[in-house]
């Protein structure tokens, strides 16, 4: 095991001493907001989503690459509890079997365990992209049935469905696998997904802990990141499950940590940097996470090589701050927290640091007196480029939530509590925001119209950051609203194998790695220290 290293100042290891072995009882069970349609993010220009595969080059290792099929080879229908071609809306349930990227879409598989069943999609495509399913009944070494269900993204959508088949044969007997696959409509490259059979669900374990097992089965080990889901939501992802390791001391997923950093670390523009500031940003803090898991340095280093680049942009544009994008010097509320987060937290590591701490101060400093954060507390998306003023778009939960963590560590840093009071303020106006949490359960407000790529990762950022919040405060004062999202989420928005959608109040629906680590996060979220008498 790695050594530990001496961070006498912060809040990871005081939460985790307090945990222990407590985080590991059931515990967290217990007991629509209107918004027009906005670009997710609410940023100008950013594209829907910064794919997986486009990280590195790699095949996913569940992944198939082929030619695209020059026949059409189709045996006679298959009928079990419903015959080949049903609608997708006869599925009984709904299981995010697989899913793999080709050119910047999204090729999912998907199961109905209960009907036998399985159907592909493809989604974040241009008219006239392809998507299939295949079959075979010798686990994949030969396929039996290709082209089922070929369907065709149509004009002015992005994505489409194929009609369900079935996996097995009940009248000849024969056990299947299903693999989805697809192409894009201007190129001849195709790729599938694992080849995947019926399933039955893991009852065993804690709702946190199958919260994390159903992440990593998304997981990709070639690549490094999480299969259905982009660049920046595995930045997320790995954060979630260093979150549980560390809220736990469950150290099963340990090889996750090694196996994403030496996959990626040349990728993008190196050392987990690109154009987009706040991308760096989720990855510094989860190399921060790393290491005060593991202790290596190497992790440290690099969200120190990030931070310094974050920094890097930093100009008198709007008074101060870092920039959104190296080429687009919007200043908005996403990249500045990741940026005082992330250097108050490398304060707190380094021993004797006083620049990094200068740097959160600044951009703090900065950043309170910008106008972004509104007369209700709620922090808008950014500043308008011309008048340097609020810029009034949405108020994401990502936003109320990573500035609590940034304040956290702010107090920690300079022990002075008044940091401690003003997140306590965000705090209080955002969890006791109708718009935010209607009926009491957080809700993205892009929700009503689709959250995109991006947006299914928010309110897992936000839960986290206020459960760090929270475990700092005496008498845990937002516990019972963190156990609430737990709970809500666990009986309304999750399936028989712990995937859960992107809609906490339910009905489940459009799952991939960024909703399961949203609510993985929801399932953390009340475990920080807890029984600790600190705060």
């Amino acid at each position: 095991m790695s050594r530990t290293p001496s961070r006498s100042s912060h809040l990871v290891p005081r939460v985790l001493a307090a945990a222990g072995t407590l985080a590991l009882g059931f515990g967290v069970l217990t007991g629509t907001a209107a918004a027009a349609p906005q670009p997710v993010r609410g940023t100008p220009a950013h594209p829907a989503v910064k794919v997986a595969t486009a990280a590195t080059g790699a095949k996913p290792a569940t992944a198939t690459t082929a030619t695209r099929p020059s026949t059409l080879t189709l045996g006679a229908p298959v009928c079990g509890t419903l015959c080949d071609g049903a609608p997708v809306t006869d599925a009984r349930e709904d299981r995010l079997a697989d899913g793999t990227t080709i050119y910047g879409r999204s090729i999912e598989l998907h199961l109905s365990d209960r009907d036998a069943m399985g159907w592909a999609s493809i989604n974040n495509g241009d008219p006239t992209d392809e998507v299939w399913l295949d079959r075979s009944y010798d686990g994949g070494k030969t396929v039996a049935d290709t082209k089922l269900g070929d369907a065709t993204i149509p004009a002015g959508k992005r994505g489409t469905t194929t009609a369900m088949f079935n996996v097995n044969d009940p009248d000849h007997q024969r056990t299947g696998v299903l693999r989805a696959c697809g192409k894009a409509g201007n190129r001849d490259d195709v790729r599938c997904t694992a080849w995947t059979g019926v399933e039955r669900p893991n009852t065993q374990g804690t709702p946190t802990k199958r919260a994390v097992e159903a992440l990593v089965k998304l997981y990709n080990r070639d690549t490094g990141l999480w299969n259905t889901t982009g660049w920046w939501n595995s930045a997320n992802a790995l954060t979630a499950v260093l979150d549980y390791e560390l809220a736990t001391g469950d150290r099963s997923y340990d090889w996750i940590i090694a196996n994403t950093y030496d996959k990626n670390l040349h990728a993008q523009g190196g050392n987990f940097t690109n154009d987009y500031i706040d991308d760096t940003g989720w990855w510094a803090l989860a190399w921060i996470r790393a290491y005060d898991l593991t202790g290596q340095q190497r992790y440290l280093e690099t969200a120190k090589y990030d931070v310094d680049y974050m920094w890097s942009t930093h100009d008198d544009v709007c008074g101060g701050g870092v920039v959104w994008n190296v080429n687009q010097r919007y200043k908005n509320a996403v990249t500045n927290e990741l940026f005082i987060k992330a250097a108050a937290s490398l304060h707190n590591r380094i021993p004797g640091d006083s620049e990094y701490l200068g740097r959160a101060l600044n951009i703090w400093q900065w950043f309170r007196a910008s106008g972004m954060i509104n007369s209700d507390n709620l922090i808008n998306d950014g500043l308008n480029g011309t008048t340097c003023q609020n810029n009034g778009q949405t108020t994401w939960t990502y936003n109320q939530g990573i500035v609590l963590g940034a304040l956290t560590e702010l107090a920690a840093a300079t022990k002075d509590s008044s940091y401690l009071t003003q997140a306590r303020e965000l705090a209080d106006a955002s969890t006791g925001s109708e718009y935010l949490n209607p009926d009491g359960v957080l809700t993205e407000p892009c929700e009503p119209n689709g959250c995109g790529a991006d947006g299914p990762t928010f309110k897992g950022v936000y839960v986290r950051n206020l459960g760090e919040l929270n475990a700092m405060l005496r008498g845990r004062p937002y516990q019972r609203y963190l156990q609430r999202q737990a709970t809500v989420s666990y009986l309304r928005d999750r399936n028989r194998f712990d995937q859960y959608g992107v809609h906490w109040a339910g009905p489940i629906e459009a799952i991939s790695a960024a909703t399961q680590q949203s609510a993985t996060e929801a399932q953390i979220a009340p475990l920080w220290g807890r029984g600790s008498n600190q705060g």
